[in-house]
Formats: structure tokens, sequence, C-alpha cells
């Protein structure tokens, strides 16, 4: 058995690998990108403080629009200019579609509408709201590389849905409760309809299956996902006054970054195993 004196070191250099291959991964203008988003969402609550009505959408807007294009900017140099603009095409038309749907009809999020405070929207969904779907599904769809790449597209897309659905039990609380949509029969999570997160689930798998995402740079989309987390959790706890959903969405997220941490870990250390071992020939 190993002491943990042998542990830790062999840790800290498995996230020395890790960081070393983040630098190989993301180019200068995806860390720009990233520090610049990550700084903007440190100071966020401060400006959304001023208590300023265009404050704070104008804010949301720009972490949003920023952390999308952090992601754009690491799968751009990974996936070439052509995949790079059909994916996010897809789940442009897609996720813009979908919603659309559901504030019409109710279908598949539950009977809600969006207020007039994101603009501009087209058909009454707010142009911002695609951006937010491509943001979290290209880190998502990462932790699903990690944990069922082996398991077929359709199990991938399953676990694709399920990681960017356990982002909205933070996204949807903190929404309604800066009245960016409303729902017609609030729910019992925090006001929101469970069968909302059906909906989440089913169109995070729908776009991943018509995307068809492969080839993904892992460590730099999932340190996007795990900075979410944690951004979030701090976020809504401290700042926004919701501790509720900054708890649940901190363990609903929290299981797959302890996953994908773990599975991380094991196959460097199942690489160490076999790089150690003696060859033959």
């Amino acid at each position: 058995m190993q002491s943990i004196a042998t542990l830790a070191p062999r840790r800290i250099a498995r996230l020395r690998t890790w960081r070393q291959q983040l630098g190989q991964t993301m180019s200068p203008t995806a860390w720009a990108l990233f520090v610049l988003w990550v700084g903007f969402m440190i100071a966020m609550p401060h400006i959304v403080s001023m208590g300023a009505e265009m404050t704070l959408t104008v804010s949301l807007s720009v972490s949003v629009l920023l952390q999308g294009a952090v992601v754009l900017a690491i799968l751009w140099p990974h996936w070439g200019a052509a995949k790079t603009v059909r994916a996010l095409a897809i789940v442009a038309v897609l996720s813009w579609g979908m919603e659309a749907i559901g504030a019409s009809t109710g279908f598949p999020f539950g009977s809600y509408d969006y207020t007039a405070r994101l603009q501009p929207q087209l058909f009454h969904v707010p142009l911002l709201i695609p951006v937010a779907w491509w943001m979290m599904l290209g880190p998502s769809w990462a932790v699903a590389q990690v944990l069922a790449s082996r398991r077929g597209l359709l199990v991938f897309a399953l676990f694709s849905g399920l990681a960017i659905t356990a982002w909205d039990l933070f996204l949807d609380p903190q929404m309604v409760a800066w009245q960016l949509w409303v729902w017609e029969t609030p729910g019992g999570y925090f006001g929101i309809p469970w069968v909302n997160y059906a909906g989440w689930l089913l169109t995070g798998v729908l776009i991943t299956l018509v995307v068809r995402p492969a080839q993904l740079p892992v460590l730099p989309l999932i340190m996007v996902y795990v900075t979410t987390w944690l951004l979030e959790s701090i976020g809504l706890a401290f700042f926004f006054g919701l501790p509720g959903p900054a708890a649940v969405g901190f363990v609903g997220m929290g299981v797959f970054v302890w996953a994908v941490v773990r599975r991380l870990m094991r196959s460097q250390a199942d690489a160490e195993i076999a790089s150690a071992s003696p060859r033959r020939g």
C-alpha cells in the first residue's frame, strides 16, 4: 500500500503535467480570453451591486459573450474554422429553436416567458440564450468524452445532456431571481418546475447527437467546466443571496467534476505504470 508521503508528490506531478498540457493545447488568445472572463466574473457581483437595471443585464451579457468566446478560442485551433463554425451554427439554431418552441408552447421546458430585460430578442427569445448553450455545451462534451467516450454516441450524448443540465441547477433560480424570465406556474425546485430539467436534458442530448463532437481538447474545456462550477457556487452562495441553489448546484456539477478528475488521474497513473514497465523485445 502506498503511503500518503508517496502519493502526494505523484499527485502534484500529475497536476504539473496537466498544466503543461494546458499550455500546449490552449492558444495565447484562449488564455487571454479565459483570464479576462474569470476576472470579469470575479468583479461582476460588485458591478451588479451598483443597482441599475442596465448594469445587471449588460454585465450578464458580457460574461456570457466572454465565456462563449473562450470556448470558441479553445475549439478553433483543434477543429479548424469549418468544423467549429458548423458546430456553433448547429448549437445556435437548435437551442434557439427549442427555446422558441418552449416559450410559445410550454414544451419541453414548461410554460415560461422571457421578460423584456434581455435584449435583443428574436420571436421573444433573447439572442444571448444560444450563446449560453454554446458556452456550456463545449465543456459538457469534454466531460462526456472523459466519462463515456467508449460507450457509443447515444451514451456520450446522454452524459453531455446531464452535465449541462447540472449547470442549470445554478442558472434558472438565479435568472428567475433577476426577473429575466418568469414561470407561469412555479415549481418545486426553488420555484422552477421539474419538467424544465427534462427539457434541458432533451435539448442537450439532441444538439449533441446532431453535432457529433469528437477529438475535443479535453483539459481546456474541463478547466472551463470546473471554473464555472466554482464561480457559480461562490457567487450564488455569498454574493447573490441564493445559498440553496448554490448548495444543490455545487453537488450537481460537483459530481461530474469529481468523476472527471478521478478518471483523468487514473488514466494518467495507468500511463505512468505502462511507461515504467519493462518492454520485451
